[in-house]
C-alpha cells in the first residue's frame, strides 16, 4: 500500500538527503583515483562502482519524476534488472574523474528535478527495480537510504555512528514494521538483545552492515 503525501516528512527527507549527498561529494572528492579499483564492503563491489551506482540511482530517480510529471507511471530503471546490471557493470569501469563528474551532475540534476515537481508529480507512482510500486514523495528517503549507506559501503571512514539520527528514526520504524511482517504471530518484536543496542548499531545490524553476537543477520534490504 502506497504511504500518504507527508509534505513536512518529504520536505525533512529532501533537506536531510541534500544534505548527505553533499557530504557524499565532499568524500568522493577525497578518494584517491588509484582507490577506485580497490574493494568496497559490498561483495563484488569496487568504490568505483559505488560511485557509478549512486549516479545511476540518481538518474533513475529523475526518470521516474519525469514520468509521472506526465501523468505516467514509469519503471525506475528501464530495461528492467538486466539493464540496471549491465549499466551498473559498465560504471565500474569509468574512469574516476568521469565517476565523480557524473555523480556530480546526476545529483544537481535529481534536487532541480525535486525543486520542480508539483504536487500532483509526488502523488504519481511508479515501479522501483525490486518490483514494488511506489509514490514519488517516498523516492528522497530511498535516495537517502542510498547515499547513507553507500557512504559506509565505500569502506572510506564514515561508519554507522556517523548516520544522520532523523534517517535513522525514519529507517527504524520501517525496519520493524518488516521484520514484523516477516515473522510468525509471538516473534513479531525486535530481540531483546538488539533492543539494547544504541539506535544507530540497532539499524546496522537490522541492515547487514553490522553483526551482533548472539544475534541472526538482520534482514537487509
Amino acid at each position: 500500500m502506497a504511504r500518504p503525501l507527508d509534505a513536512r516528512l518529504l520536505d525533512a527527507c529532501v533537506e536531510g538527503c541534500a544534505a548527505t549527498q553533499q557530504k557524499l561529494l565532499e568524500v568522493v572528492d577525497s578518494i584517491a583515483p588509484e582507490a577506485f579499483s580497490e574493494p568496497s564492503r559490498l561483495p563484488g563491489w569496487s568504490k568505483g562502482t559505488i560511485v557509478g551506482h549512486l549516479a545511476l540511482n540518481a538518474q533513475s530517480h529523475i526518470h521516474l519524476l519525469s514520468c509521472a510529471a506526465r501523468g505516467e507511471s514509469g519503471h525506475q530503471y528501464v530495461g528492467g534488472p538486466d539493464a540496471r546490471t549491465a549499466a551498473i557493470a559498465e560504471a565500474s569501469h569509468w574512469a574516476p574523474e568521469k565517476a565523480v563528474s557524473e555523480l556530480r551532475k546526476a545529483i544537481y540534476a535529481l534536487e532541480g528535478a525535486w525543486a520542480g515537481s508539483t504536487y500532483d508529480t509526488w502523488q504519481g507512482t511508479g515501479t522501483t527495480s525490486s518490483g514494488s510500486v511506489i509514490s514519488m514523495h517516498e523516492l528522497p528517503f530511498l535516495r537517502w537510504r542510498e547515499c547513507v549507506l553507500h557512504l559506509t559501503d565505500l569502506d572510506v571512514g564514515v561508519e554507522y555512528d556517523q548516520w544522520p539520527s532523523h534517517y535513522v528514526r525514519l529507517e527504524l520504524d520501517r525496519q520493524k514494521m518488516a521484520w514484523a511482517a516477516s515473522h510468525a504471530m509471538g516473534l513479531t518484536q525486535l530481540p531483546q538483545a538488539a533492543m539494547k543496542l544504541e539506535e544507530n548499531h540497532r539499524l546496522a545490524w537490522l541492515l547487514q552492515r553490522a553483526e551482533v553476537e548472539g544475534l541472526p543477520q538482520g534482514l537487509g534490504l
